[in-house]
């Protein structure tokens, strides 16, 4: 039997993963990995040779081999959905990283100087945004957990990717945020709104983190939600060197993920070598 893959088999394979409970942005990742590989397909038959091939033109397109990996784990997943065991690729070998780019990664000072444009600029909201996310480390599709209630607890329940996890808010953050609350006149629902009263999206912060960039004099390939958490992260595992319990208050499955966010740059890396003086 020829497996031709066809809209609605994608159409399925996304209402099967909602039916699963797959976040939001996990479910439009697969989506456009899928539809991509459909375009690629051009009506052909899929069988294990033209998924390699298309690992191959991929890579031949410049993808990083992560990012490659992170398509074939899609169309991997809707593979085992449709029941063709027989297509499913390996992933590339990685190396595991030991330091991340210099240019990537955002510092405290940078973070420190985003804060202070983002005041300067009299935008409050995105100044404790900035605060919200790098003190506790949630990640930015959570934001809307942080709630006039948690604030007023001091804690935050967060369920996301069918996990549930906890996450407090420190006493500086905590009052900094009622007094946001109560100039906002917010009684109740979501700290971080717009104008309308819906949730901040993903989008929104993006932008506005963007256009602090100049005032601040950060790399805008540094400013993005993300690297607030990744920031977090290597803080945290700074002080407390204790990868597991990281792992939880990021509400990670997997300690290989954690590790990715506690690599430390090039220089610190070359720092730490040459404090062991073994160059005679």
């Amino acid at each position: 039997m020829e497996k031709i893959l066809t809209e609605k088999s994608v159409e399925d394979f996304v209402y099967f993963l909602r039916n699963e409970e797959k976040s939001r942005n996990t479910v439009e990742k697969y989506l456009r990995d899928a539809k991509a590989f459909f375009a690629f397909l051009k009506g052909e038959e899929v069988t294990k040779e033209t998924v390699i091939a298309y690992k191959q033109r991929l890579l031949e397109n410049g993808y990083a081999p992560r990012s490659v990996n992170s398509v074939l784990a899609s169309l991997n997943s809707l593979f085992a959905f449709l029941g063709w065991h027989d297509c499913r690729v390996k992933a590339l070998k990685l190396q595991r990283q030991i330091f991340c780019p210099e240019e990537k990664e955002l510092t405290k000072a940078e973070y420190e100087r985003l804060c202070r444009a983002a005041k300067e600029k009299h935008n409050e909201r995105l100044n404790l945004i900035l605060q919200t996310i790098c003190g506790t480390g949630i990640r930015v599709s959570e934001l809307s957990f942080i709630t006039a209630e948690a604030v007023k607890s001091g804690e935050a329940v967060v369920s996301l990717k069918g996990k549930t996890r906890t996450v407090f808010l420190v006493k500086p953050l905590q009052k900094k945020l009622l007094r946001y609350l109560a100039e906002q006149k917010i009684q109740s629902g979501p700290v971080f709104v717009t104008r309308t009263g819906k949730p901040m999206s993903r989008t929104n912060i993006w932008r506005e983190m963007k256009g602090l960039c100049v005032e601040a004099g950060v790399n805008p390939q540094k400013v993005f939600p993300h690297n607030l958490r990744h920031l977090f992260a290597r803080v945290f595992y700074g002080i407390e060197k204790d990868i597991a319990k990281l792992a939880d208050i990021l509400g990670h499955s997997s300690i290989e993920t954690t590790r990715i966010y506690i690599i430390s740059t090039g220089t610190e890396h070359r720092r730490r070598m040459e404090s062991m003086r073994l160059i005679l």
